[in-house]
């Protein structure tokens, strides 16, 4: 089973070059319990950038680049199939 609604979708975000970033996600309920991967501008981000950190349905940019401004969706997946979230624009200034 994986329902339709995210419980928390991740929200638009503002962070100053160099301030860390962090986008927010509950995946909708799901069984088993759904893992949350995430998408930056269409493509799957990986754990090649050191900066980066997936704990939990938290994406946390250790410190923001303006490379980092983008749209993310919060995918989550389980054997039931997968969820996209609304997208989240980040802002790096």
């Amino acid at each position: 089973v994986l329902r339709e609604d995210f419980r928390q979708p991740p929200g638009d975000a503002a962070v100053a070059a160099g301030d860390p970033a962090i986008l927010e996600c509950v995946p909708p309920r799901g069984h088993p319990e759904p893992s949350v991967s995430w998408k930056k501008d269409g493509v799957w981000l990986g754990d090649e950038d050191e900066r980066l950190t997936i704990r939990g349905g938290k994406l946390m940019v250790a410190s923001a680049r303006k490379s980092d401004a983008g749209v993310y969706v919060c995918v989550a997946t389980n054997v039931a199939g997968q969820r996209d979230s609304e997208p989240a624009e980040l802002v790096v200034f």
